[in-house]
């Protein structure tokens, strides 16, 4: 197995099979594991990998930590891509790379409660490496990173860097605020100014708010649905 190396303040878990890293991180963080924390499975075909954090804010803040991992990504895969890559972000965790699905993150906490600060929070990264078929076409609509021109990108390397453009993006959302990753999403961000569905409810994706809440607007009314609303359950 390749060795993945970790920034300092991160460590790292390998799982292997079908071990879900994202579940494993959540058991990991609820027998209270260290923040840093980073799991991961690396197969053949996909990069799973998930990290927890033990958040000193309430949770309504705290949900940060999905968009911060969403443009930790975007940087380490456009660190290590072509640069004709395109990497985008989807406001309910969905990757997108040169405009077609490839992949998710997801996020779960130990409370669901936005006032509460949570004992821990656990963003995952699903990533498919290779089609799912063997044809060497695929859909417009989905794709995986190594039919994108990407087949240069080794796995454990797109780890290590996520793990170090993510760890500076945390850094810096807790010296500057929430400005600095909310003006970095904005520019990634798929979909803003076309229409929408979320929680059952379709509408003109507006923008978001300071929490990146979504804002939907519905003939004359906006509605707010707030990044709490893709906590998982568990």
């Amino acid at each position: 197995m390749t060795e993945v190396i970790f920034p300092p303040l991160m460590s790292g878990l390998a799982v292997t099979g079908g071990e879900d890293p994202f579940h494993t991180a959540c058991l990991q963080a609820a027998v209270g594991c260290d923040a840093g924390l980073v799991v991961h499975n690396l197969s053949p075909d996909s990069l799973s990998a998930a990290i927890v954090f033990a958040p000193e804010v309430a949770l309504q803040d705290a949900m940060a930590m999905l968009p911060v991992c969403g443009v930790g990504f975007q940087n380490a895969l456009g660190a290590l891509a072509p640069p004709e890559v395109a990497v985008h972000l989807e406001w309910g965790g969905g990757l997108r790379i040169n405009g077609a699905k490839c992949g998710h993150m997801r996020v779960a906490a130990s409370t669901k409660n936005p006032d509460e600060v949570p004992d821990w929070l656990v963003v995952g990264l699903s990533l498919p490496l290779w089609p799912k078929d063997d044809e060497t076409g695929h859909s417009p609509d989905e794709t995986a990173l190594y039919a994108e021109g990407c087949a240069d990108v080794e796995a454990p390397r797109l780890l290590e860097s996520w793990a170090r453009h993510t760890l500076n993006w945390i850094a810096r959302w807790s010296e500057e605020g929430v400005k600095p990753v909310h003006g970095e999403w904005r520019g990634l961000v798929h979909g803003m100014g076309e229409e929408a569905t979320q929680n059952g409810q379709t509408g003109s994706f507006l923008g978001v708010d300071e929490r990146f809440g979504m804002l939907l607007r519905q003939g004359d009314d906006t509605t707010l649905i707030p990044l709490t609303t893709l906590l998982e359950d568990l």
